[in-house]
């Protein structure tokens, strides 16, 4: 993808961009206050990786292309490529029973299937803290968190994020391949695309320079690394390190560009497919078997966020043109950073990411309604939404101090920052169908129903 204005060949423009996204990640790094970041950009057959900063505050060892971050979220696009690969063995099928593979639901589980866990539209809440399910083994935290008694809604009508059910798609994965999730990521999926195998909690097995999270003191001013506590449980949701050359590697596993043979070209299309009826809200323009899908004009980037324990990390990558931008850092500023970062990106290598959801136009704000009003539950989380005595409404998670919520005709909903007065896109109440009433919300990306004992 090139400037209109540039009549350089590639080859003799490399060096220019390579210098100006270090001197542009080096300046955002030091403005977000994040300690060190990666970026890499994939387009055109070639690939540019910059970083900058330290791994770790206290030790300043620096950033290179080969260190791990702590990627979050991002692992679930691992786990589910694991799961794809699979299907494409003819060991699974998208639309059977998960209860068929995973022992621990096949009494009480939930009635989906594998297609929606992958898909986030199983109904499955999110999912405990690490810190209540520490000591738990996976088939235990499944048997605990994911019956049908937990549901937050009916299997396959709306979206809501889980982690509870990539502990679940896991846990397939274990039952399938008589190997744990971890030797399976590894030997299925790591090995194949060259990459390092790290995992975060496992002792004696990095073999590549791993990043600590860091986290900001805004009193001191002061970035002090932190500590990740994902529980063992939780692995296949969020377990994996990885650099943005390794994030690069797999998105083209997705766009036919990565090792020959290893994801079927029909498979790949069908990840990057809108799941039908999965409304993200706040989180993407879609969502596909394990990826999330942002529009850029007519075309539907895929990809995903994520965010351990003081890390946010990125990726998206374009199916039409190849292109793929992937985005580390070791700090929890590292998401302004990033927006701010791939908002200026097209300048330096011509390629437009979209780092956000395309927002839709704001719906009309309406008069704050009783029918809005409730206690909403996702698992163990509690959501209370009331209305004041001057009519406006506030949201509380877990009995914090309730924040103003400001909600529009179509449902959708802002959360207001009390302290700078800042509109944030927070979610949608949702209505069921058969009566009209809402009986849910969803925030974040995370459905919870309305408590009917309330």
């Amino acid at each position: 993808m090139l400037h209109r204005s540039d009549t350089l060949p590639r080859d003799e423009r490399r060096p220019k961009e390579r210098r100006l996204l270090e001197d542009r990640l080096a300046a955002l790094a030091r403005a977000h206050r994040v300690p060190g970041a990666q970026l890499a950009v994939y387009d055109g057959g070639f690939t540019l990786a910059v970083e900058t900063g330290v791994l770790d505050t206290d030790t300043a060892e620096p950033f290179t292309a080969g260190a791990a971050v702590p990627i979050g979220s991002i692992t679930k696009c691992y786990t589910a490529t694991v799961v794809m690969l699979l299907v494409a063995d003819g060991d699974v099928e998208l639309d059977d029973q998960l209860g068929d593979h995973v022992p621990e639901l096949r009494r009480a589980g939930p009635p989906c299937t594998v297609r929606q866990v992958l898909s986030h539209t199983a109904g499955l809440p999110s999912g405990p803290d690490s810190d209540q399910v520490a000591a738990l083994t996976a088939s235990r935290y499944l048997l605990d968190h994911c019956t049908d008694r937990s549901l937050v809604m009916a299997p396959g009508t709306d979206f809501s994020y889980s982690n509870a059910g990539y502990v679940a798609a896991g846990r397939l994965i274990e039952t399938v391949t008589g190997m744990s999730w971890a030797e399976a990521i590894r030997s299925v999926l790591l090995e194949p695309l060259g990459t390092v195998p790290c995992f975060v909690g496992a002792t004696g097995t990095a073999r590549r320079p791993v990043a600590l999270g860091h986290a900001g003191n805004t009193a001191t001013g002061r970035t002090r690394p932190v500590r990740q506590n994902l529980a063992p449980a939780e692995a296949a949701a969020g377990a994996l390190a990885a650099s943005a050359l390794d994030l690069v590697a797999l998105a083209r596993v997705h766009t036919g560009d990565g090792p020959p043979g290893l994801l079927p070209p029909e498979l790949a299309a069908r990840v990057r497919r809108p799941v039908s009826g999965a409304d993200p809200g706040v989180l993407a323009d879609g969502w596909g078997l394990g990826f999330a899908l942002f529009r850029r004009d007519d075309t539907l980037w895929f990809g995903h966020d994520g965010n351990a324990q003081g890390t946010s990390c990125h990726l998206r990558a374009d199916p039409v043109s190849g292109a793929v931008v992937a985005f580390t850092s070791n700090a929890s500023g590292g998401t302004e950073l990033w927006h701010e970062l791939a908002d200026g990106l097209e300048d330096i290598t011509g390629i437009r990411v979209p780092a956000t959801p395309a927002r839709p136009a704001a719906a009309s704000p309406m008069a704050a309604t009783a029918q809005c009003t409730g206690i909403y539950l996702n698992g163990d989380i509690e959501y209370q939404v009331t209305m004041s005595d001057s009519g406006g409404l506030a949201l509380s998670v877990d009995g914090d101090l309730p924040a103003p919520l400001v909600c529009h005709e179509d449902l959708t909903c802002d959360l207001v920052d009390p302290s700078s007065g800042r509109r944030i896109p927070g979610g949608r109440f949702v209505r069921d169908p058969r009566t009209g009433a809402v009986d849910r919300i969803q925030l974040s990306g995370r459905m919870a129903r309305k408590n009917a004992l309330v």
